[in-house]
């Protein structure tokens, strides 16, 4: 590790979770240079839905490759960039009922982010946007103003004006419906919050603690956004793509979003980015955005090779009932460890485990690494475990890493100090 440590930028996060040198992986499991084997609970922050190296998927892009197809093309046509948009029309957008151009932006999701809230600024030519507490959108300047945690801010990358922070669903418990509270203050022209040009959201907030927003908020806050000719973001970037047990986690709810932000687990492991953007919104002007990279042909090939996934109901069929074990699970280790107060939430095969005893998930992150198993803390604090195992996962396998953490729960809570 000391050679990373040498000649590799501070800013280095998870290497720091989790130090060692990692080499090959498959499905659900990760190797080291030594040969340990890790169960992986992290799935590349959500970038691996479909798990490491899906052997179709690697068939694919070995065939592509070998047959010389090309690798960079900026946002001229390919047969790759045809073969994704039929997949991902025929198999995702007209079983639904939906009706999107997309927007091929730059290839991570904080590009995605820009390229909506641009837009939403340019077709509305109004310039404030509202986000949400405990929110997280990425760190380019347009999305890092309207991410929420202020440990990555700083006022000299530059100013948050025309941002406002709205309480999300739950923030103030249950007495309180903050859809109608934000009603109000877009109603009211002394309330010091200008009329928007979107509202921007995840439906479940990953990086935020892994906070659900419930079906009857969702669908007023789109009622909102119709009313006043706002448009309504979604930012599915770490929870869609099947992550919710539907594509799109959106759809249980029964919303059509104006944008979506798609990213990580759509390309495979591979960087894909793009929004789906309603067609009379669609007003850019030729190159008016771009970037270099907009557009990954490997990417193009990988994910219109996952997109059969999705030919059936199988897959989330089987991310519900995993869903419902994993929760049924974290739910026994509340009741079986009262003293650390702990609480459970989240949706599909997303869940959080939060222990407000300062220090212990991470500390809890700590001994599972130790013990072969990559988890990663979340939310205020870094008070939240976040379970986000790939969706193709085996059952045995799901149920091995859900012992680790009972265990590792048992050992922790032993602990005098802890107890205490």
């Amino acid at each position: 590790m000391k050679l990373f440590s040498d000649y590799e930028s501070e800013v280095r996060s998870y290497i720091r979770s989790f130090p060692v040198v990692f080499d090959r992986a498959d499905g659900s499991i990760i190797w080291d240079d030594q040969g340990n084997e890790y169960l992986d609970f992290f799935a590349g922050a959500g970038t691996l839905n479909y798990g490491h190296n899906p052997k179709a998927m690697n068939q694919a892009l070995i065939s592509y490759l070998n047959h010389q197809g090309i690798l960079h093309s900026l946002d001229k046509a390919t047969v790759a960039k045809q073969k994704f948009i039929e997949k991902f029309y025929q198999t995702i957008i007209k079983p639904r009922g939906l009706d999107y151009k997309i927007q091929f932006t730059g290839p991570t999701g904080t590009n995605a982010v820009e390229a909506a809230i641009k837009l939403a600024r340019r077709v509305t030519q109004r310039g404030n946007v509202i986000a949400f507490t405990q929110g997280y959108h990425g760190l380019t300047m347009g999305a890092l103003a309207i991410t929420a945690n202020d440990y990555y801010h700083q006022q000299i990358y530059a100013s948050r004006t025309n941002v406002y922070h709205a309480p999300y669903d739950g923030y103030f418990g249950e007495t309180i419906n903050t859809a109608n509270y934000i009603r109000q203050l877009i109603e009211d022209s002394s309330s010091g919050v200008s009329m928007p040009a979107a509202i921007i959201l995840e439906t479940i907030q990953g990086e935020g603690g892994v906070n659900t927003a419930s079906k009857e908020w969702l669908q007023e806050i789109e009622k909102l956004c119709r009313e006043k000719n706002i448009f309504l973001i979604i930012d599915d970037i770490q929870v869609g793509n099947g992550r919710s047990g539907e594509f799109f986690s959106f759809e249980f709810a029964g919303i059509k979003p104006d944008i979506v932000c798609m990213s990580k687990s759509i390309g495979g492991g591979l960087p894909l980015a793009f929004t789906l953007i309603k067609p009379e919104l669609d007003q850019w002007l030729p190159g008016e955005h771009t970037g270099t990279f907009r557009g990954n042909n490997l990417a193009f090939v990988a994910a219109a090779e996952l997109l059969t996934y999705w030919d059936n109901d199988e897959l989330s069929q089987a991310v519900l009932q995993k869903g419902h074990m994993i929760k049924r699970c974290l739910e026994q280790f509340v009741s079986d460890f009262p003293q650390l107060k702990m609480s459970v939430r989240g949706r599909g095969m997303i869940w959080g485990l939060e222990i407000p005893v300062a220090g212990f998930a991470k500390q809890l992150s700590r001994t599972l690494f130790e013990n072969k198993l990559l988890v990663e803390t979340c939310g205020k604090e870094d008070s939240v475990v976040k379970i986000l195992p790939p969706l193709i996962i085996k059952q045995a396998q799901l149920e091995e890493g859900l012992s680790k953490i009972g265990k590792g729960l048992q050992m922790l809570a032993s602990r005098e100090n802890v107890a205490a």
